[in-house]
């Protein structure tokens, strides 16, 4: 593999016509970062998406790339409409997991005497662990309703308020989703999981303002230093995850029909334009919609146990929701031309800069928000997209800091209950379903997200708004 230096944050593997190759990969990174993406398969996968059909400009690696499935997480492709596939390995087997970040009218200095006991309320209100209940009792015609209406339908049916669907990418709900398309066991799935976080690397967090870095960003998201915001990071739990299977397995076995060949069947597709690629996309768009529905729900029990703890002084507004495993059609300029591409984020978040008509009215002087989760031991971040995404990266960013460690890695020769003590020391109460909950998302598991965002930064594809230092944390 031959990777060339363009400059200090950018780094191209030429394209290679002997590996079926139609463009080259360009990857946003320090030379440290570099060093660490080197040691898994990643770049190797962001070579295998641009064998891709209908691949539009290069395929783009993220600073938090790491191996994923076919895919690289931490990868964005953009396929010509007419002329290009839709690959479920592109978007992930957790369709629109997101995440969306809560303000507070409360400060740390109010919070922090009764975090424990607003932790353990936050964990008694928000389901999470593997499978898993909600408290949202729905049924089969309700769940219809949600796979096309999303985060509206909650707040028509009594969970949140009519800002929090129009504070939401794609106001909540995505256009173009078929029921029909989605599968009677990933309907199964996902009928009970509503307002639920789920496991592996979902987490809510309870957080303050550490630093400040753009005040005027700042002021128009209503966070400023010192104030308690809430992160929450969560998708469309079994539900998503049936309908990439199901259709991975589609995609396996309609390519040969298509007369598409690939180094690797994790990457299967199909095109845009088949019967088998719209059918993904409406089940897909179906997923995503549920999964706004599910952040949607998770806000709502989080209100009420901010209330429980702290009563009317405890408002809740939603700063925005963003998703980063999806597909979605958008207009760019690529070579010259203006041209309607699928674009594919896994593992990668939306950036889209000031004066985009997709952002809120109330954010289009200085952007849209993005919003960049480290770990559960460092810091989250806060962003503003910037121009430069939109020249470079199809309005994308990188959406967290990278694992660095394999969850099996991770848990080696550590004690769950030592490592719960040594965050606690330092401030940082933590609240698990299971001791792998703990282990697996160990600060040490993930790369340093301030090098990270210093890449996006530098790079000029978002800038810095604030810093986020975590309290309490919830996971599965």
């Amino acid at each position: 593999m031959r990777i060339e230096a363009i400059d200090a944050l950018r780094h191209r593997i030429p394209r290679d016509e002997a590996r079926g190759m139609r463009t080259d990969v360009i990857v946003y990174a320090s030379e440290a970062l570099m060093a660490q993406i080197r040691k898994d398969l990643s770049l190797e996968q962001a070579m295998n998406v641009a064998t891709l059909p209908g691949i539009v400009g290069s395929s783009l690696a993220m600073p938090d790339i790491h191996q994923g499935y076919g895919f690289p997480i931490g990868g964005v492709a953009a396929m010509d409409c007419d002329e290009g596939v839709v690959s479920p390995g592109g978007v992930g087997f957790d369709i629109n997991c997101g995440v969306r970040l809560v303000r507070t009218t409360l400060e740390e200095a109010a919070v922090r005497p009764r975090l424990r006991e607003l932790v353990e309320q936050i964990f008694r209100d928000v389901p999470c662990g593997v499978g898993g209940s909600g408290f949202v009792k729905i049924g089969a015609r309700d769940l219809e309703r949600i796979l096309v209406e999303g985060a509206r339908w909650m707040v028509q049916n009594g969970f949140g308020e009519q800002r929090d669907a129009d504070f939401s990418e794609a106001g909540g709900a995505l256009e173009g989703a078929d029921p029909a398309a989605v599968s009677e066991r990933a309907r199964e799935r996902g009928l009970p999981q509503l307002g639920t976080l789920g496991s592996g690397n979902h987490f809510l967090e309870v957080q303050y303002v550490e630093e400040v870095h753009d005040e005027t960003a700042a002021r128009a998201y209503g966070i400023f230093k010192g104030q308690v915001v809430v992160l929450i990071h969560s998708g469309s739990r079994g539900l998503g995850h049936q309908v990439c299977t199901d259709y991975v397995s589609v995609m396996n076995q309609s390519m040969a029909k298509h007369h598409i060949s690939l180094p690797d069947r994790q990457l299967a597709c199909g095109p845009i334009r088949s019967e088998e690629g719209e059918r993904y996309l409406a089940a897909m768009c179906a997923a995503a919609n549920f999964a706004w529905a599910n952040r949607q729900a998770i806000l709502h029990f989080l209100r009420g146990a901010f209330q429980r703890i702290f009563g009317g002084a405890a408002r809740l507004d939603l700063v925005y929701d963003v998703c980063h495993n999806i597909a979605k059609r958008e207009r760019y300029e690529v070579e010259g031309r203006r041209r309607e591409v699928l674009v594919h984020r896994k593992g990668a978040t939306r950036a889209f800069p000031a004066g985009h008509r997709e952002i809120p009215a109330d954010y289009r002087a200085v952007g849209q928000p993005v919003f960049i989760p480290g770990s559960m031991g460092t810091a989250s971040w806060v962003l503003a997209g910037a121009e430069g995404a939109m020249r470079e990266t199809f309005g994308s960013v990188c959406h967290g800091a990278g694992r660095l460690l394999s969850r099996t890695a991770a848990r080696k020769g550590r004690n769950a209950r030592e490592e719960r003590d040594k965050l606690e020391e330092r401030g940082i109460l933590v609240r698990s379903e299971t001791r792998d909950g703990i282990l697996e998302e160990l600060p040490e598991a993930y790369k340093n997200v301030d090098e990270v965002i210093e890449v996006v930064h530098n790079a000029g594809l978002a800038r810095k708004v604030a810093r986020l230092r975590p309290m309490g944390v919830i996971k599965g």
